[in-house]
């Protein structure tokens, strides 16, 4: 590609109105690109403030609905649900993971029944339901492989089951898409749609998201031995190529603006529809900073935004939806 040279070439004069700025946008955010993670909890007319990300709440069912309504007048596409388990619930296997009325459960089946136009998607991992603060079942230590896939089959089945669009598998456990997809087929959940968390990495990132699912207390040691390496780059092709082969509709990066290179090489490599999740310790420094006031935090959250864009991704996973909806002209701005 050649430019002519200046004064041929000026590059400020399509920067020059905000009209010739919008016709060269080479990457545009809709609503349409964002999915709205919210937090479940037991009870009725319960709204609890998560201490560590300002502006989020654990919901029980009965206000996640009024508030996915909202999230559907504001045209935002879908919502993820994790649970806030009740300790007493917490077990060496995990059971509460694939019980019919476990609170996701519960969750997907009454936001279906009042808001059967937004798309519900879930996750799948352990980690809410283990006493050991893990996304797979422990063993002498050993988080192990092939029993957690089992568990994991028989908890994506029950959210199927339940009404979900959307599975998320974030354990990163190996041959969980493979096992998930034929346990659908077999079952009949033929169009329910597997979103994988094929590129997971090992991060500081996620401590806010763990206050707001219970799981930090519980975790005993790290989880090194099968989320992905902050190193490594190759890896995260070959894990992605894999969910693919398997049977994964999705993939996705986690975290977000920390791996935007991943977005970008996933993108180029395969052409599958491509997401990233800005992860709790994202959302809560942009908004820890705002509260100093010490950058822009309505700037920063649309910039944060369009990076996922520019990098090539499909869509984003990000708790700042509403807001980035109703700065999108669907609705009134929150400040």
């Amino acid at each position: 590609m050649t430019t002519a040279p200046f004064p041929a070439a000026r590059f400020r004069r399509l920067k020059s109105s905000a009209a010739l700025r919008a016709l060269a946008r080479e990457n545009v955010l809709s609503v349409g690109d964002l999915i709205w993670p919210v937090f479940v909890r037991d009870g009725e007319g319960q709204s609890e403030p998560v201490a560590s990300m300002p502006g989020v709440n654990r919901l029980s069912v009965d206000l996640l609905v009024e508030a996915v309504k909202e999230a559907a007048d504001l045209g935002i596409p879908a919502v993820c649900i994790f649970p806030y388990t009740d300790p007493t619930l917490k077990t060496q296997l995990c059971e509460e993971a694939w019980s019919p009325d476990n609170l996701s459960n519960r969750a997907i089946r009454a936001i279906k029944a009042a808001v059967p136009e937004i798309a519900v998607m879930t996750d799948i991992a352990l980690d809410p339901y283990n006493v050991n603060g893990h996304d797979g079942i422990v063993r002498d230590g050993v988080i192990v492989n092939d029993e957690t896939v089992e568990a994991l089959v028989r908890m994506a089945l029950a959210q199927a089951e339940s009404g979900a669009d959307i599975l998320g598998p974030s354990d990163m456990m190996d041959g969980r898409i493979g096992a998930i997809r034929g346990a659908l087929e077999a079952a009949g959940h033929r169009d329910v749609a597997i979103m994988s968390y094929a590129a997971k990495y090992a991060s500081a990132f996620y401590g806010p998201f763990r206050d707001a699912v219970g799981a930090t207390g519980a975790l005993t040691g790290d989880k090194k031995t099968y989320q992905m390496d902050p190193a490594n780059s190759d890896e995260a092709l070959r894990l992605v190529e894999r969910d693919l082969s398997e049977g994964a509709d999705m993939v996705m990066v986690k975290p977000g603006l920390p791996y935007l290179d991943i977005c970008r090489r996933v993108k180029d490599r395969f052409g599958a529809p491509t997401f990233a999740y800005q992860v709790s310790g994202e959302y809560a420094m942009i908004q820890a900073a705002a509260a100093q006031n010490w950058i822009d935090g309505q700037k920063v959250m649309a910039e944060s935004l369009i990076a996922f864009k520019r990098a090539g991704c499909d869509g984003i996973l990000t708790y700042f939806a509403p807001a980035m909806a109703r700065l999108l002209g669907h609705g009134p701005v929150a400040h």
